[in-house]
């Protein structure tokens, strides 16, 4: 069983910083694409940040060039810095990893962690 731990939400000022973690158990964490999801209330949930399996990135236009996701196959672990915080990026972010095996996805998310920047 795959499990995902996020840490590192907090309250911030607008214009601070932030990394998330993101600790996930099992021994294939290198074969996971990872990424970072988020939700506002009232709002879906929408991916923030992803990485593939072999560290190629892509992010939402929103955070281009103030997020930065990397990941740590010897810790298992996917970090997303997060600087010059708006009060829009207020949310819940989520951890997520997938894998495609011989054609099935699987999924696997963690509890969430809150973010809230204040204006």
């Amino acid at each position: 069983q795959v499990q995902l731990v996020e840490s590192g939400g907090a309250l911030v000022q607008a214009g601070g910083s932030l990394r998330l973690s993101c600790a996930v158990s099992g021994s294939i964490f290198r074969m996971y694409a990872m990424g970072w999801y988020r939700q506002a209330p009232g709002k879906q949930r929408e991916l923030v940040a992803d990485i593939s399996s072999g560290g190629s990135a892509n992010y939402v236009d929103s955070v281009k060039g103030r997020f930065t996701i990397s990941r740590d196959n010897a810790k298992k672990t996917v970090y997303l810095q997060m600087n010059s915080l708006e009060p829009e990026d207020t949310a819940v972010y989520y951890c997520n990893a997938r894998l495609v095996n011989e054609g099935v996805t699987y999924n696997y998310w963690g509890q969430g962690t809150q973010v809230t920047v204040s204006s």
